[in-house]
Parts: structure tokens; sequence; C-alpha cells
């Protein structure tokens, strides 16, 4: 589609780093972009997946075949602009229809330059993302998709791999937020901006919380000035084993044994600061249909999550840490990966999905609830 609501006639092409390719039409910006190629399997809340900063550097395959049919508004938004460098759809609406749409999604992605393609068989793209791994991609729009695969692939070759890229600063607020409690003020948190999402600091506001949001390349010293009650570590994009500044404040945070709560990527960079290693998966988990157990209740969640590295911490047993005993709170009845992480013997915690998932699920939104109840225990002690 076009602004006009037209479907594209220039060509479009999508070249693998394994040599593969797809043909389609334009959707979206004309020209080329790379990122590591993964899929979502959310049938509803594109404008959400668009818009988190998690997907930094990522072309993003909707697994649902209908997409923009409820078109976009500005309120729906996690962020101040769309993160995904491409975007990859099978039938794009030609119509919004929604009392709440603003405009298409197209208009969208033309105005902030992402270049996407359309009439894909996403089916058979998954499939292959599915047996071989999420891996770098190149989309080819206009006259570059004329151009030789060869050639083509070679640029895809040469793109950076998400294995080792460092990307939470480029996501982060550049000054200090602050979103007001509703009602009145319980507590006080610093929240971490590693690509923290809006729906966030509103449901941390909703129980009263006052959220000061500081960029990634804050000082501890300020962290735990503004945390007076609790710490908050964001979702982000990019490889954990590269977040040594995050790394530290976060230890920062647990020597001041000041109440923790993380997030995604914040999950990783609490296992990191307790010793734990990370690790890329295969092809990720990506989407609003993923099933974890919450070990303590034995309860089963559907979450929402968009993650491509995982915690590496035994699931079977307690481990001892500079920071006390730790146990995975949380596993993912898929693959048995680590999706959170408690500390027994600190005030802190952490899930490796989102319970803040703004088009859903909702099941793991009593989380921000723990989070305060663990502030009122440590203020008690005081």
């Amino acid at each position: 589609m076009t602004k006009s609501g037209l479907l594209s006639a220039d060509p479009a092409l999508l070249v693998l780093e394994d040599g593969r390719s797809f043909c389609g039409r334009a959707y979206g910006a004309i020209g080329e972009t790379f990122g590591e190629a993964v899929f979502t399997t959310g049938m509803s809340g594109y404008q959400e997946t668009i818009t988190d900063p998690s997907y930094h550097r990522q072309v993003v395959v909707q697994t649902a075949p209908h997409i923009g049919n409820y078109g976009v508004n500005d309120d729906d938004a996690e962020s101040r602009q769309i993160w995904v460098s491409g975007y990859v759809v099978r039938d794009p609406s030609r119509i919004s229809s929604n009392w709440r749409s603003q405009r298409d999604l197209q208009a969208d992605l033309i105005d902030q330059g992402i270049v996407g393609i359309s009439d894909v068989d996403t089916r058979a793209l998954t499939r292959h993302l599915r047996e071989r791994g999420a891996m770098r991609v190149g989309i080819f729009s206009g006259d570059l998709a004329t151009k030789p695969i060869a050639e083509l692939l070679e640029r895809v070759l040469q793109s950076p791999q998400m294995e080792g890229s460092s990307l939470a600063d480029e996501v982060s607020t550049d000054v200090e937020l602050v979103i007001p409690a509703v009602g009145e003020r319980r507590f006080t948190v610093a929240a971490i901006d590693l690509g923290i999402k809006g729906a966030t600091p509103r449901l941390m506001a909703d129980r009263g919380i006052e959220v000061h949001i500081l960029p990634s390349t804050t000082t501890a010293e300020r962290m735990l000035d503004v945390g007076v009650d609790g710490v908050f570590f964001s979702n982000g994009p990019g490889d954990p084993a590269t977040a040594h500044h995050a790394v530290a404040l976060m230890r920062a945070a647990l020597d001041a044994r000041r109440p923790l709560f993380g997030i995604c990527f914040g999950n990783q960079i609490l296992g990191r600061a307790l010793g734990f290693g990370t690790y890329k998966l295969r092809y990720g988990h990506r989407g609003i249909n993923v099933p974890v157990m919450d070990r303590s209740t034995g309860k089963v969640e559907i979450t929402a999550q968009n993650h491509g590295f995982a915690v590496d911490a035994p699931i079977d047993r307690v481990s001892d840490t500079p920071y006390g005993r730790v146990e995975v709170s949380h596993v993912c009845l898929n693959d048995d990966v680590v999706e959170g992480l408690r500390c027994l013997d600190a005030p802190a915690f952490s899930v490796q999905y989102h319970p803040e998932a703004a088009a859903g699920p909702h099941d793991s939104a009593y989380l921000f609830d723990r989070f305060c109840d663990l502030m009122e225990a440590s203020r008690a002690k005081a």
C-alpha cells in the first residue's frame, strides 16, 4: 500500500544470509535495510511490536497473514518511533477500519523510512527460520530489487551480527523523565532505560509509583539517589554480554540492598550481575502466546515475549552467588529456557517476558504488585 491505500507496484526482494530469497512487493519506504530476521506470532498488536525498542536492528516477520487492518494511532505506540529495521507481511490491509485509527500503518512506515516487503509467503519464511535459526537478512525494493542476488547477498553478509552488538545506549533516553504516580504516591523508583516500553511506567504509576526514567549511561550514585524505594531495569535490544555498565549498575543496587525488579533484558542483566552467563537462542521467543510456569505457585501464564538471548542458570537447584542464594523462579514450558530469577537472600527478582504487554496477554501484571510488596517489606525492615 501507499499513503493513499493503493498497493505498491514496486518490486521487493528479501535475501537471507544463507542465500534463500523471497520475492514480493515494496511495503513501506523504498530502498534497502539490514538486520536480524526474526518472526513474531502475535495476531494483534503490530503497532506495539514495531515501536518496541527491543526490536532495534531486527527485521520482523509477522506470522499473522493480515496486517494493518485496524490502522495506527498516537496512543498505542510503545516509544517515540518505529524501531524495527525492516518489516515483512503477507497481506497488508487496503483499509484501516477502527474508530481509534488515525492513519494507516503504511503511512507511518513511509514517514519513518522503514523498508518492508509484502506478498511474501511468511509461512514458508517462518518455517525456514524455525529450522535454520535467526539470521541476517536484507530487504531491497525498487530498482535495488532487480540487482543480482549474489550482489545483494554480499551486502547482507557485510552487515553486523546481533551477537556481540551493544544496542541499549542507542535506544535509551538522553534525558531524565518523571512519570508521576496516579493518586497518592506510595513509592519512588529509578527505572534504568535500556529500551523501556511506554506501558511499563504507566502500570507502575497506576500502583502509586513515581517513576524516574534514567538514561542507560546514568551513574550508580544518581540511580540510588533517585530510586529511594526501588530500582527497575527495563527490556532492551542487543547482546547482554556487552552490557557492562548496566551490570555494574545492577551490582550497585544489589550492594545497596535496594529492591530490584527487571524484565526481559533486565532479567539477563540480573543474571550476569549474579555471576551467570548468557547465550543466544537459536530463534528466540517472540509473540504473545508463550507458556511459562511460575514455579512458586505452579501456575502457568500465557506470556508476551521478545528476546533472542537467555540466562544460563541451573533450573534443578538453588545456586550460591556473591549475593546469596538464587533460584530460577519461572521456566518456559516449550523449551525449559530460564524465564525468571529470584534472590532468596536479597530483595531482587526478574522475569524474561513482558508483564506490561499492552496488546495482551495480561496474565503477568501481578508482578508489578509483587514489586510493590517487595518495596513495602524492605521499608518495614528499615
